[in-house]
């Protein structure tokens, strides 16, 4: 099979670590796959790849900073998209990401090539631009399947296009670190978050919370992994909630795996999600877990009272309240931690490629 990927970039990220990981697995059974990224290649991708990947950087992700700048660079993107797909000559091409996904079906247009593009994050809960979401609504039926990570992601479409969809949640992947012993990374007793500091992720609501509960709990820390825009002002809010010497946001990590084993207790307050890769990766590590019960993700995943909690979205008491809960009562982290482990059978890597490559072979079939 010849497979031709598309993605802006390997930068850090759930929808990219997912495609390199797609990548990886069917260039290991001898797959044909070619990698196309909109990037120049300045910045070397943060995710690993395997060496039979073909992977092409195109160099069209530059700034519009015009509305006549930006038809041009697209333009420009769906041209250079165009000769780079042909040139793979694939059996079939999956996009990820909306705007991507739009222009990769504006490239393959007349190439009789099957075509499956992937929505990442619920489509409803952020907007992509008046004119994109009317190129969304318009071309998305010109796909051979439209994929979500969850069925409630995919409700946002219209029946058209709900018609020619398909769910496939993202892969749980353990990585065994048990081989050395790590150095001391968090101060426990520790509560954990992992994401983007961007709004999207409620580090704030988190914050909030936390700082409820600073005077009964005065030993526990809470470690935010990850770097974006909000973090002076996240940063501002810790002093002003006087958490200073409490919360701790040491950036963008490679070895997540590390950190999550040496906490307590992981918390997603994320406003809306996708299909989480965190929040498997923590319970794969066995960790009790707290999420928002956002769309969407979160009620796919945990089990709510089984291998996790599930708070109203966007309610900084009910997080607060599920922590103290967590925070108060060994027996009970314990208690879900246990369950927890089980998401990485529920979404095993085999499973969820398994779902793909049946999706692949229907695509290649109907075409034939």
């Amino acid at each position: 099979m010849r497979l031709t990927l598309v993605i802006s970039s390997l930068f850090a990220g759930g929808a990219e670590r997912v495609m390199s990981v797609m990548a990886n697995y069917w260039a290991a059974k001898g797959w044909k796959i070619t990698l196309l990224t909109f990037d120049d290649g300045k910045v070397p991708p943060f995710y690993d790849l395997d060496c039979h990947v073909h992977h092409i950087r195109l160099g069209i992700a530059r700034e519009s900073p015009s509305l006549l700048v930006g038809i041009w660079n697209n333009l420009k993107r769906i041209q250079v998209l165009r000769a780079a797909i042909a040139d793979s000559q694939p059996d079939a091409v999956i996009s990820f990401i909306d705007k991507n996904n739009i222009l990769t079906l504006l490239a393959t247009r007349g190439l009789d090539i099957p075509v499956v593009v992937s929505e990442r994050i619920h489509p409803g809960m952020y907007s992509i631009g008046g004119v994109w979401e009317l190129l969304r609504q318009c071309i998305y039926p010109k796909a051979n399947r439209v994929v979500a990570v969850t069925t409630r992601a995919l409700s946002y479409f219209s029946a058209q296009i709900q018609s020619r969809s398909y769910v496939i949640p993202n892969p749980v992947i353990f990585i065994n670190t048990n081989q050395t012993e790590s150095a001391k990374l968090i101060t426990k007793p520790s509560l954990i978050a992992v994401g983007r500091l961007d709004s999207q992720k409620g580090f704030d609501l988190l914050l909030q919370a936390f700082a409820q509960l600073k005077v009964c709990y005065p030993d526990w820390t809470l470690t935010i992994l990850g770097e974006g825009a909000l973090r002076t002002e996240l940063e501002a809010l810790r002093d002003q909630l006087g958490l200073s010497n409490r919360v701790h946001l040491p950036g963008r990590v490679k070895n997540i795996y590390e950190f999550l084993k040496q906490a307590d207790i992981f918390v997603m307050s994320s406003r809306f999600e996708g299909f989480p890769n965190a929040l498997c990766e923590a319970m794969a590590c066995g960790l009790p877990v707290i999420s928002t019960d956002c769309p969407s993700g979160p009620r796919e995943i945990i089990r709510d009272g089984i291998d996790g909690i599930l708070v109203k979205n966007e309610d900084v008491d009910a997080l607060a309240a599920a922590m103290e809960r967590l925070m108060s009562d060994e027996a009970e982290r314990q208690r879900l931690a246990s369950r927890a482990k089980e998401v990485t059978e529920r979404f095993s890597l085999d499973k969820v490629m398994e779902m793909w490559e049946n999706l692949v072979n229907q695509v290649v079939k109907e075409k034939s």
